[in-house]
């Protein structure tokens, strides 16, 4: 994976990048001056850590002067170093301005400010491999040039959490799935002490066809939220399953739909009050 060095103007979407490239799993450090470029990539190797990427702009102006030295040593010991440069039209940069309300770091009048700061950081556009204009770019449609540009995928998780609603349902989940209408195996003496997880409980959950036609519904439901929530963006999807105790049906389901939608890079993060009910 490249050493990647983030620069350009101010409101030209530096920010964005930085995001992009930390959720992709690189570890980043934004405002670094040039001096300690080799120092951060020396630290980073000896922990192990493989995708870096650092952000040196006009804030780090008292420091430039060591930007081709900087970069030329790197260089040496990286042939997968890379610099980002990132620019827009000062019109637009003037409206993200606005709607933000941030002093630039220059400090002058905004105009004045962008000026100079082009001005200020033409040497780091002179040694950057890509220059991407984001003048017409949205956030999100940045954030996918630079994971095309590097070649990266952006990971999505989708996490089921199985309770139970008379401990109250999760707080922390974008949806909540109630399952109590399937056959509870509470009722059954036999079943009654064990879980979910177990063949015969799950066994009993999904007993006959309305069962299963309930669980493909839910199912197709859960898909369609994860992947629309993918496509916007999103790196993460929780999704809460719900029946009486937390034991026996919303276990049961949690565990199926890891099975089933295991494209969606699933996680089951807790079978929250499994253990409860068991005890």
């Amino acid at each position: 994976m490249p050493f990647i060095v983030v620069s350009g103007l101010s409101g030209s979407g530096k920010s964005t990048v930085l995001r992009t490239l930390e959720d992709a799993g690189f570890f980043t450090t934004d405002n670094l001056p040039p001096e300690l470029w080799g120092a951060m990539h020396d630290l980073a190797t000896a922990r192990g850590i493989t995708r870096l990427a650092v952000s040196t702009d006009a804030r780090t102006r008292d420091f430039l002067a060591a930007l081709e030295s900087s970069h030329e040593r790197l260089s040496r010991r990286r042939e997968d170093l890379r610099v980002l440069f990132l620019e827009a039209t000062g019109e637009v940069l003037l409206q993200r301005y606005n709607l933000t309300r941030r002093e630039h770091p220059l400090g002058d009048t905004l105009m004045v400010d962008f000026a100079r700061e082009r001005e200020l950081l033409a040497p780091l556009r002179a040694i950057a491999d890509t220059v991407i204009d984001t003048t017409s770019l949205s956030g999100k449609e940045l954030a996918g040039r630079v994971l095309q540009l590097y070649r990266l995928e952006q990971d999505f998780h989708l996490r089921l959490v199985s309770f139970g609603f008379k401990h109250s349902p999760p707080r922390d989940v974008d949806m909540v799935v109630d399952v109590r209408s399937l056959p509870n195996p509470y009722y059954d003496p036999q079943l009654r002490p064990r879980t979910g997880l177990q063949p015969d409980v799950a066994g009993y959950v999904f007993q006959d066809p309305a069962s299963e036609t309930f669980y493909d519904e839910v199912r197709a439901f859960v898909r369609t939220a994860a992947e629309r929530a993918r496509a916007s963006g999103r790196h993460g999807y929780t999704v809460g399953i719900g029946c009486t105790g937390g034991q026996h049906r919303s276990v049961a389901v949690a565990a199926r739909l890891a099975e089933d939608l295991s494209d969606l890079n699933v996680d089951v993060t807790d079978h929250r009050d499994m253990k409860l009910e068991a005890s």
